[in-house]
């Protein structure tokens, strides 16, 4: 039996600790720079953080990620032969030529093409207008308040432009996409297109992926406007960080010193766990059920210190037997500054069957003539 969970319980804990700094001596050459824990949205690092700037190619995180939960994402169809027109990077398109939404998003993340962009903005959106409203609505959804979209591509458009934490808060949305996730940290990819398509290969302009341990992504820019803009994420030891460096003439660098100095200073703590949970059981041998999550749920933090989290329990009022150990009746869900930040089920740790019926004197009588028939 599952049993889907509504708001009843509320258990509130709450650690205080300071922000994590990185150490002083980690200077970036980037006029502006975010560097977040993933999981908690912590800001560990920030120069200029929240100015809105040009963010270059950086643009199609978001160009890929709206393509990517379009759907029909292999469904093969000719590009707009108006939007591939477009200066600048470019994955190779031609008039004619018959590709999927998945392969231009490969054509996005890696050889960072723009043609790619503007050919998927108009196979999801019908214009590319049409996709830069559908762009920002995304961003406003995600807190993005220092952002404005209106290129897919990332090329100069007026009032385009983000912040560097609008880019993590971006990021962080992209990577849980698991097609996102998969594409943007493949230094190569075959892929199929052209007309008719044949078999080619694609290489990804990010060099971090070979330069630091643990870079999983994500993409590069350029403009002469944006100068070299980069946002990268980083997974070592269970913690993931996001790096965002906006103008930045050693990016690379940038972001090798700020993820080797803060992963440093890190370690991957699990989260508290509301003790003595339970609900009420009704028809059941006991009238209380014990709960516990169905895993356990960990984030990167400081070493020697306890997040800043608050974890409630949302469940039932009761529930009905029989129950069965690892039923789902609510679930734990972590908070931070507001946000919430991890969620895991809350289920049964042990079965509670139903209350045996109680018989009459008359069925007690029917019962053993029954029985007595029978022998």
């Amino acid at each position: 039996m599952k049993i889907l969970g509504i708001l009843f319980g509320l258990i509130a804990v709450t650690f205080s600790l300071s922000v994590l700094p990185v150490r002083a001596e980690t200077e970036v050459s980037a006029q502006a720079a975010v560097l977040m824990e993933a999981g908690t949205f912590e800001v560990l690092y920030e120069k200029n953080g929240f100015e809105k700037r040009s963010m270059a190619s950086t643009t199609k995180i978001m160009t890929t990620l709206l393509t990517l939960e379009s759907g029909d994402l292999d469904e093969e169809f000719t590009v707009d032969s108006d939007a591939i027109h477009v200066e600048g990077s470019s994955m190779g398109l031609q008039e004619g030529d018959i590709v999927t939404k998945r392969t231009l998003c490969y054509g996005m993340l890696l050889p960072s093409g723009n043609d790619a962009a503007n050919a998927a903005a108009v196979a999801v959106a019908g214009t590319i207008p049409a996709f830069a409203e559908r762009m920002n609505a995304r961003a406003a959804s995600l807190g993005m308040s220092h952002t404005c979209f209106v290129t897919p591509s990332g090329l100069e458009g007026d009032g385009h432009g983000a912040s560097a934490y609008d880019m993590a808060l971006l990021t962080r949305e992209a990577l849980h996409n698991p097609d996102f996730a998969a594409i943007c940290c493949q230094k190569s990819a075959r892929v199929r297109f052209g007309n008719p398509p044949y078999d080619r290969t694609l290489y990804n302009s990010n060099k971090l992926l070979s330069l630091c341990e643990g870079v999983i992504g994500v993409k590069t820019g350029f403009t002469d406007e944006a100068g070299r803009c980069l946002v990268s994420a980083c997974e070592r030891n269970g913690i993931t960080l996001i790096c965002v460096t906006l103008h930045a003439p050693d990016d690379w660098n940038d972001h090798i010193r700020l993820y080797d100095s803060a992963f440093s200073m890190m370690e991957k703590q699990e989260l508290p766990v509301p003790e003595s949970l339970s609900m009420p059981i009704a028809g059941g041998i006991s009238d209380q059920v014990r709960l516990c999550p169905e895993q356990t749920v960990s984030v990167g933090w400081r070493k020697g210190s306890h997040p800043d989290v608050e974890v409630r329990a949302e469940y039932f009022p009761f529930a009905f037997a029989p129950i069965r150990k690892g039923d789902t009746l609510g679930k734990l869900i972590y908070t931070r500054s507001g946000r919430v930040i991890a969620e895991t089920a809350l289920t049964a740790a042990e079965d509670v069957p139903m209350q045996p019926k109680k018989t009459t004197f008359r069925e007690r009588v029917l019962q053993f003539f029954s029985r007595s028939a029978a022998t």
